[in-house]
């Protein structure tokens, strides 16, 4: 039951748009930085680390595509190129 919620609360969280919760990335660790024993407080730091967990979530996502793309092109042989001053004669 508790492996469920969670799993429901990641993907309400990966429906969310980064650069939207990027923007309140500044107001949520404002709030952390400000401990108080405060419910707010403990949300306030809740919500800082998912902002987190999206965008190095995003990072890695990001990361691994780029570098599975360079691996597909470093297979295909890249044409050699010929200096300007020679010709290619077949």
């Amino acid at each position: 039951m508790l492996e469920k919620a969670l799993e429901n609360i990641a993907d309400k969280i990966l429906a969310l748009d980064e650069s939207s919760l990027s923007g309140l990335w500044d107001k949520y660790k404002e709030k952390m930085e400000h401990f108080d024993t405060s419910k707010e407080w403990e949300k306030a730091v809740i919500i800082f680390f998912i902002i987190n967990s999206v965008r190095v979530k995003n990072h890695i996502f990001n990361e691994q595509v780029k570098q599975s793309q360079g691996s597909k092109r470093s297979k295909k042989k890249p044409k050699a190129e010929l200096p300007s001053y020679l010709k290619l004669v077949k």
